[in-house]
């Protein structure tokens, strides 16, 4: 097995960097955290690939609680409407990026010994999925106002016309499906240095 060192530090600072960039939105209803929490995913599969699942299952958990650490930093400032990072978030920041993760493992080992593209494509499709309902369900639904009463997400309960023109939805459905369709188009592009990172690991070992 090779070091982990590279995944490790890859992982994490995809983390930090996304949690970072969900800061700065773009347009009505992404941010630019959304084009790089993707990446994840390919680091997670990268290590999969050539290291096997016990070794992905360990850059996970670093990026778990790389995300944990960054929940509580964002929690201790205050923004123009309270903490930058509310617990709901949190929570549902973690258990989305853990269980959509190991998933995305599970997934991938599934798939590993079909055609090259079958595994890093279907993987992160179907656990993108999940990431994106776990998180945006505990984040921002209106069944959930229990898990923190105090903090008003009621704007998030609005119905607008989904992604501006579609049918009426509570907004965070539109959050939702933006962020969705941004991680289906990253596993697409993502396929290419999953690709380069294959050839490079065969000129190696010929």
């Amino acid at each position: 097995m090779r070091t982990l060192f590279p995944g490790v530090i890859a992982m994490a600072a995809i983390v930090v960097a996304s949690n970072i960039l969900v800061q700065y939105p773009l347009g009505a209803f992404l941010t630019w955290g959304a084009f790089t929490y993707p990446f994840a995913f390919l680091v997670n599969e990268i290590v999969n690939r050539f290291d096997g699942p016990v070794a992905a299952r360990k850059v996970v958990l670093v990026g778990f609680f790389t995300g944990i650490v960054c929940s509580f930093i964002g929690t201790q400032i205050q923004g123009e409407f309270g903490p930058l990072v509310t617990l709901r978030v949190a929570i549902g920041s973690g258990a989305a990026f853990l269980a959509a993760q190991l998933l995305d493992i599970t997934i991938f080992n599934r798939f590993r010994r079909g055609l090259w593209w079958k595994a890093p494509l279907i993987s992160p499709v179907i656990s993108s999925t999940l990431d994106t309902a776990i998180f945006f369900t505990i984040a921002f639904s209106a069944t959930l106002t229990f898990l923190e009463p105090a903090v008003d997400v009621s704007w998030a309960a609005q119905p607008t016309p989904l992604l501006g023109f579609g049918p009426d939805a509570p907004f965070w459905v539109s959050l939702a499906v933006g962020d969705w369709l941004v991680k289906l188009l990253l596993a697409l592009v993502a396929l290419l240095p999953f690709r380069l990172a294959l050839a490079r690991w065969a000129a190696r070992v010929a």
